[in-house]
């Protein structure tokens, strides 16, 4: 039986322990499923917590290179885990993401960098850089408030348009008066869409 694991992006000035308490309530009803909320790899240069990079000046412009360079100590940060977890070839990864964790989650399913069943992106956007080659078959949950003052929630529907350019299957909701937060109807669809891709 192939392992399946869920690994939790928090946003810039978090932690790990943020989204933790998210993966425990999910593996309540999914218990074969092994959730993980890591710590991003360096200490926030802005307050307390960690980031996967520095917001501190960041521009749509410079957004760009600092997502490039993030990717190894990103993609450092995940192999650790599926080592940890001893995750092999058949095994099953999806990737949830809330604000900057969702930016390298999205960065990861464009650039191939993971045999991702799927991602789930709360309140996130599509910056990477080009050129984009997601796998076949692999499936995106964009899940975004329309009240969001941090990342409006245009930028999930560009990233919709761009993905399904691109063959991704996606499932985007646009909540109505909803923050820069995970809403209770939002950890429900991100449940279903986990439970879906992983064939539970």
């Amino acid at each position: 039986m192939s392992k399946k694991i869920v690994i939790l992006l928090h946003g810039v000035g978090s932690n790990g322990a943020d989204l933790r308490g998210l993966g425990d309530f999910w593996e309540a009803a999914m218990p074969d499923v092994t959730f993980v909320s890591p710590d991003a790899p360096h200490r926030c240069d802005m307050g307390s917590g960690y980031q996967w990079f520095s917001v501190n000046g960041v521009t749509d412009e410079n957004r760009v290179s600092r997502i490039a360079e993030a990717r190894e100590s990103f993609d450092a940060t995940l192999q650790k885990i599926l080592r940890e977890n001893q995750v092999t070839a058949g095994d099953q990864l999806i990737l949830v993401g809330f604000s900057q964790g969702s930016i390298m989650s999205l960065d990861a399913l464009v650039r191939n960098a993971l045999p991702l069943a799927g991602v789930v992106a709360f309140s996130g956007r599509l910056a990477s850089p080009e050129p984009f080659h997601p796998a076949a078959g692999v499936a995106a949950l964009l899940i975004h408030g329309q009240s969001d003052p941090v990342i409006p929630w245009t930028e999930s529907q560009h990233a919709q348009q761009v993905l399904e350019g691109l063959g991704v299957e996606v499932t985007a909701v646009f909540e109505p008066g909803v923050p820069h937060t995970i809403s209770a109807e939002g950890v429900t669809l991100a449940a279903d869409f986990i439970q879906q891709r992983f064939s539970l």
